[in-house]
């Protein structure tokens, strides 16, 4: 997989779930034009880099592939597999999914106006994705639910694009997950996203098994996140509305 990926700075963005009003904007905010016809402009010296689950449950899964795709081929971004990402591509690939997902569905009817050539790029696209991107010399790896450096080969693959659940709700009805980030003592920063929080969450200390968690719930109406790397800095823009309903993310 790649490996040290040289820029002068990067932009790492959190789970885009088809917003693609949200990442527009966001793009926008980081100094990205061109990104209204779906074909970026980069920053000098700037890569986009995005954590995984780019589809699903949001209005525009067909315009974030479009966007994300355009932008990977020229160069301009990098991305991870996301769990859901992977079930897309297996579904576009005629791979047989046991029980499909109403939000798996819904990408497909998005996806059934697009043309069986688009689909099929989608497809190889969405399953040829890395399960982690190590960046900077090793100063920074992004994996969609996290990582475990404990585990090998396909094993930590899977890790890192599925994570662990750990079979029982959290208080706002997420599936609560392993705690991975606890475990890392490695001198890199692991950007990640998977488990939607409130705001960007960091946790460890710098060079000493620090982690952000960047998924922000854009599409259950929290915000749309992006970390710049290496300064270190923040931006988030807020979710149109709430495309699907959180307990989480309703305003207490």
């Amino acid at each position: 997989m790649p490996s040290g990926l040289m820029a002068s700075g990067f932009d790492v963005i959190g789970d885009v779930h088809g917003c693609l009003p949200e990442l527009l904007t966001l793009l926008t905010r980081l100094g990205y034009t061109g990104a209204a016809d779906l074909r970026l402009t980069a920053p000098a010296g700037r890569r986009l880099v995005f954590v995984g689950d780019l589809v699903d449950r949001g209005p525009d899964t067909p315009g974030v592939l479009k966007l994300v795709m355009e932008a990977v081929s020229a160069g301009q971004a990098l991305s991870v597999c996301g769990n859901h990402d992977e079930r897309l591509g297996q579904a576009l690939s005629g791979g047989h999914i046991r029980k499909p997902s109403p939000r798996l569905t819904q990408s497909l009817e998005q996806l059934s106006g697009e043309s069986p050539t688009f689909r099929r790029r989608a497809a190889t696209f969405l399953l040829g994705l890395p399960p982690r991107l190590m960046l900077d010399g090793g100063r920074l790896l992004v994996a969609h639910a996290g990582d475990r450096a404990d585990l090998g080969g396909s094993q930590r693959g899977e890790y890192n694009v599925h994570g662990q659940d750990c079979g029982e709700l959290a208080a706002f009805g997420h599936l609560r997950r392993e705690d991975w980030a606890a475990l890392h003592s490695g001198p890199h920063l692991i950007v990640s996203g998977h488990s939607p929080v409130r705001q960007p969450t960091w946790s460890g200390q710098r060079g000493t098994g620090e982690a952000l968690n960047l998924d922000t719930g854009c599409v259950y109406g929290g915000a749309l996140t992006a970390l710049r790397y290496p300064e270190r800095e923040l931006v988030s823009v807020p979710a149109r509305r709430a495309y699907v309903p959180s307990r989480l993310f309703q305003k207490v």
